[in-house]
């Protein structure tokens, strides 16, 4: 059995672009060889709540002095960990909010990435814990990204891509979906990149023979 993780973060429901494109492409993999399991995490309509004191307390602690009070505060966060540890490929669908990420995705990425656990620090500095895997990421945005006074600062692929590296996801490819409040035209040229994007993640996707 392969699994397949969606983490979603647009608070648009069915109107969302990023969530509907990772949909269909948790979908097209899943589809595409027998034996797929897709686990969803919708972050809008199930918000996590952002790390607090009794985390951050736990989370300082090594494993070997956390207590019960530590390990049931740091439960959420094994757990979403676990949820990432068990999927063999990793969608993220999210809007850019504000030139970055929805904070209902970065409170999602606070308990997954943590010191220890999905991460350590060398003298070389951070190093990955987790076992690479394909991890593909929709980010959506009204405008178009790119220099001002036309474009719009993206500041949230490039942190994507360096949080994913730190724990060890290295294998991530992104898909910008931008000017998609500029009426149909601009919608149904995303939809084509779509199609030749989506096309070559689900032959990524797909475990090599005798997997």
């Amino acid at each position: 059995m392969r699994r397949l993780l969606h983490v979603s973060a647009s608070p648009r429901g069915a109107a969302s672009f990023s969530r509907t494109v990772g949909e269909e492409l948790a979908v097209a993999v899943a589809a595409a060889t027998p034996g797929w399991t897709v686990t969803r995490r919708d972050l809008s309509h199930a918000p996590l709540p952002h790390p607090g004191p009794d985390f951050a307390r736990a989370n300082a602690l090594a494993p070997d002095m956390r207590g019960p009070a530590e390990r049931e505060a740091l439960a959420r966060s094994e757990a979403l960990i676990g949820e990432v540890e068990a999927a063999d490929v990793l969608v993220i669908s999210t809007p850019m909010h504000n030139f970055t990420l929805p904070s209902v995705l970065k409170a999602w990425i606070d308990h997954v990435v943590r010191p220890g656990r999905t991460f350590r620090s060398t003298p070389a500095g951070k190093q990955g814990l987790l076992v690479d895997r394909p991890t593909f990421a929709i980010v959506s945005c009204g405008g178009r990204l790119g220099d001002a006074p036309a474009g719009q600062a993206d500041f949230l692929t490039p942190y994507l891509r360096t949080v994913f590296a730190t724990i060890g996801l290295s294998s991530l490819d992104i898909l910008c979906l931008e000017e998609m409040n500029r009426g149909q035209e601009k919608v149904a040229a995303a939809r084509a990149a779509v199609r030749v994007w989506s096309a070559a993640c689900v032959a990524r996707a797909a475990p090599a023979p005798g997997a």
